[in-house]
């Protein structure tokens, strides 16, 4: 057995490893044809040729990602349908490879696949995107947005509130307009803070710069408001959001590592704030890593079919379709799930559930009936 396991293990990573390639080269070209057009407005700037290439290199652990379990599936289809097209998986088959032990070797190897896959994502993918587009900020500006208002998180302290906005992070990582509003327990207005940009120290405190401080004072004399208002070169504002936390609400929350995305989420529930969204894309990164062992599933019926000797394209672009239609109703889910508000982990599981059960539907169907 160890023989058989061999084989198919080294074809199959190889299969992998070639498609993978393929896509991977695809999606480099793509890239940077779209940043050809950033090239020629930015050269005054510097971002040239050699920076764009370098920012492009650096997606493509992101693009690792998305597809590896989709390379999984057409790699071991194609392992699979090869070796029963030159009947080797025959010869296999009176070796003692029954169904269930294929089965078993294969999922082996898919779990090798799941900790890759948990590894790009959770990893290198971030980092990756993180360095990207600090390289692209270092030539074009202010690097994260998240629209005109920018980003709004909430914060308790003891027996206070306060509500942050952030307009965009800067290229050194700094955070630009922030603006914080101080509410006292029964919720009305205390102060607003407002400064040129903020830095997030190691001990989680925000410098703020050139900060502007007003102060709303309703038991004034006489009994009178006044409004007083201070000005400091820098000014350090004691909070528990992070970088990470800031970056989630900047940024697309797919983009983070998984620790960080539940940390984010535990923050908005402490606040009181809606975290469907987050607490789906978390789900969502826990789930996908094991749609690979569902490749391997999908792939392993290939094996038992009969070629005609020009008739293995057919099945592997069947298989193709197959593997995209996952993909799709992935996506599909993720946003009904987040408009009726279903439950984030069902949301998340759902579309690898279904085509488990279909994928061993037909191994039951087609290998151990027929």
């Amino acid at each position: 057995m160890k023989t058989i396991r061999r084989l198919i293990y080294g074809e199959v990573l190889k299969s992998v490893a070639f498609v993978a390639l393929g896509f991977l080269c695809l999606f480099f070209f793509f890239d940077f044809v779209d940043e050809l057009q950033t090239v020629t407005k930015s050269n005054v700037l510097g971002y040239g040729l050699p920076q764009a290439i370098l920012y492009v290199s650096l997606l493509v652990p992101s693009h690792l990602y998305e597809l590896l379990p989709i390379a999984v599936l057409i790699g071991t289809i194609v392992v699979m349908a090869r070796l029963a097209q030159s009947s080797e998986y025959t010869i296999l088959r009176t070796s003692g490879l029954g169904p269930w032990r294929a089965l078993r070797t294969l999922l082996v190897l898919g779990l090798g696949f799941v900790v890759l896959t948990f590894a790009v994502g959770d990893y290198v993918a971030p980092f990756g995107d993180r360095t990207a587009t600090l390289v692209k900020a270092r030539y074009q500006g202010v690097y994260a947005t998240s629209g005109l208002t920018g980003a709004w998180l909430r914060e308790k302290q003891n027996d206070k509130s306060f509500a942050v906005n952030v307009l965009s992070m800067g290229r050194d990582g700094s955070l630009l307009g922030p603006r914080i509003f101080e509410f006292d327990a029964k919720g009305f207005l205390v102060s607003q803070t407002a400064a040129d940009s903020a830095r997030i120290e190691p001990d989680g405190s925000w410098m703020l710069k050139r900060a502007e401080r007003q102060y709303y004072d309703t038991n004034g004399p006489n009994g009178k408001s006044q409004v007083r208002t201070t000005l400091d070169d820098t000014l350090l504002w004691p909070s528990t959001l992070t970088h990470e936390m800031v970056s989630v609400a900047l940024l697309k929350p797919d983009r983070m590592a998984t620790i960080d995305l539940f940390e984010y989420i535990r923050h908005l529930n402490a606040n009181g704030q809606k975290a469907q969204r987050y607490e789906i894309d978390f789900w969502r990164k826990v789930f996908y890593p094991l749609s690979c062992l569902v490749m391997v599933v999908l792939a392993l019926p290939f094996a038992y079919l009969h070629f005609r000797q020009s008739g293995i394209a057919a099945y592997v672009f069947g298989g193709v379709l197959i593997g995209i239609s996952f993909f799709l109703l992935n996506n599909v889910f993720g946003y009904i799930g987040n408009l009726r508000t279903w439950s984030p982990w069902f949301t998340a599981a759902a579309p690898g559930m279904i085509y488990s059960v279909m994928s061993l539907g037909a191994f039951g169907w087609l290998v151990l009936r027929h």
